[in-house]
Order: C-alpha cells, then structure tokens, then sequence
C-alpha cells in the first residue's frame, strides 16, 4: 500500500460515522488525475493554501488593532493558526477529519482584507456589489490564486471556507467546527491582545466570564473546549447552555469594550478614504493593474478584478500604494 492508501485505509477507523472520508471527497471543480501516491486530497488542499501567496500576505493583515507598537499582537496569519489548533482539537476529540478540518481553517481567512473588518466594510461600501471575506476567500482558492487559474480545492474544503462565517444546510461537521474554533479563537484572543493593549484589565471581564469560562487565555480556551468535546451529541457540535450563555455575554462584552472601542478603533475612518482611493484610481488606470489582475479584468469585469487586487493587499501595501498615488515625491535639485 501507498503513504496515501494507509492514511485513507487508517481513516476509516478513526474518522467516525459523521466525520468525512478522503477516498469519499466530492472532489474538484476541475477533475485532476490521482497520481499523488502520499497525501490524501484534503492533504493536498493543506498543502496548496499554506504555500498560496494569499496565506502568505497573512502575516501583514490587521487582525483587530491597526498599527499595533508591539511584537505580540495577533495578525491575521496568527489568528488562522490558532483557529486551526482549535478547530483540530475538536475534530480529532469528536472522530472527524482532521485533514480537512485544517484545510478550511488555513483557507477561511484568505478573502480578507487590509486594516481587518474596517478594511471589509470599506470595501463593502466602495464595491457596487458588496464585499463579504468569507465570499472572496472562496474566490481567491477558486479564481485569484495561481495568476488566475486557482488552487482547484475538494469541494467540501471549498464550502467549508464559504460557510465559516454563517454555516450553510450541507455544511460538514469539520465546517462546523471552524466556524465555532473561529468564534473561539478570535474573542480570547482579541481580549488577550486588548489586555495587553490596557484597553481592558482583566477584572473587567463580566463575572459569568471569569467564573464559567476562566481567569486567563489558556484557561479559557481550555474551559470552552472541554465543555464543547463533554456536551457535543454524537451526530453535532455543541456548548452546554451554561457555557453558550458566558461566551455570548463575552461577544457582547468584546463587541462593546473593544470591537467599538474609540480608543482601539480611532484610526479607522481613515481606512475608507485610503482604499476608495486606490479603488478609484484602479478603476480609471486598468493598466496600472498588474498584468494577472488585467486578465481578470477581460473575463470578469474591471470592478471585480480591482476589488481582488485591492482586498488581497496588505495593511502595509495598501498604504504604499495610497502614498504612491497620492502623495508627492521628494524632488531633488540637480
């Protein structure tokens, strides 16, 4: 037997009756020959987004705080790791697909933008036709990546990073679990990072937090997972009411405390002015646009290529290419 016959072979026995099997992947939009005789498909959709050059830009995306004084504030690269922890403990505690659990969770942020959620709904606004991360993470796997031919991932990969944000009627158990490691990542983490930022000190956390949840990170993570692996029913995912009822109150708490905070997001309202400039100046140059972004262009309209280009920058690119455009160069006296 090939690496890869084992591995499918050894998933039927540890991939419980719920979970999805490699060898049973509805598989890719566009049918490739199944000559990899180490990696099962959902190895190979690991493999493909974490060498993309989308996950890549990860690493200089605004998770929450904008221009962070630091070295330990999360990113966007460091929030989809810790998803992806998350997520493949619960998958591998409730007998699911650990391999395509990782899939969805490296590949569901991919779609974001620069400057986190004030840069998404910037573009929300600019675009004519909205902009959800979660919609543009699909079309970065399928169209953007590889100079516009796509990572051509397993169909259920493929969902499972569309339905992170909202779930959908087929979505997976290993879809299910993203989402919810998402849910659990960022509130922790984000109130990690706030902690440190002495937006909010710890005893302000509300009491039903501190005491069913945890005083601290790990304990808090640790806390939501054990509840979640205790209480899931055998065919799903699921808190205890008690535990669902602290992390909602932490949402609520984060959202007020942090995610409005004037403090944490006073910078914001300039993320709207710097990108419809660039949108702007996109839409009336097409060929300023980098060549792949042009050929996106031909095929799928000028606004829809721009908005690729645009959402798949950088906090730091996009604010080179604002003073580029913008900003008047330094001149010198020869």
């Amino acid at each position: 037997m090939t690496p890869r016959e084992k591995r499918e072979a050894a998933e039927r026995l540890f991939v419980g009756p719920y979970g999805v099997l490699a060898a049973a992947s509805k598989g890719r939009p566009r049918p490739e020959p199944d000559h990899d005789d180490i990696r099962t498909c959902f190895q190979r959709d690991v493999d493909r987004i974490t060498h993309s050059k989308s996950f890549r830009r990860l690493k200089h995306k605004t998770q929450v705080f904008l221009q962070p004084e630091g070295d330990h504030y999360r990113t966007r690269l460091t929030h989809t790791l810790e998803v992806s922890r998350i997520a493949r403990t619960i998958a591998r505690a409730l007998d699911l697909n650990e391999d395509l659990t990782e899939a969805i969770a490296l590949g569901h942020d991919l779609g974001h933008t620069p400057f986190g959620h004030a840069g998404e709904r910037a573009l929300d606004v600019i675009n004519p036709h909205g902009f959800k991360h979660n919609e543009q993470s699909l079309r970065v796997v399928d169209r953007v990546e590889k100079d516009g031919e796509g990572l051509n991932l397993c169909y259920e990969t493929r969902m499972g990073i569309l339905s992170h944000t909202s779930g959908a009627p087929d979505d997976t158990l290993e879809a299910k679990a993203v989402r919810l490691a998402d849910r659990i990542a960022y509130i922790n983490h984000d109130a990690d990072d706030a902690i440190r930022a002495g937006i909010v000190r710890p005893e302000e956390l509300p009491k039903v937090v501190r005491e069913r949840i945890g005083e601290r990170h790990s304990l808090r993570i640790n806390a939501i997972l054990r509840d979640i692996i205790r209480w899931s029913p055998i065919d799903g995912i699921a808190m205890s009411p008690q535990m669902a009822e602290a992390v909602e109150v932490f949402h609520g708490f984060m959202f007020q405390a942090v995610y409005i905070n004037p403090v944490a997001k006073g910078e914001e309202h300039k993320v709207e002015d710097i990108l419809r400039g660039i949108w702007q100046y996109y839409v009336n140059h097409p060929d300023k646009l980098p060549p792949e972004y042009q050929a996106i262009a031909e095929e799928d309209g000028l606004e829809r290529a721009v908005c690729d280009y645009v959402s798949g920058m950088t906090d730091k690119y996009a604010m080179y290419q604002f003073g580029e455009i913008f900003i008047p160069a330094a001149w010198q006296v020869r």
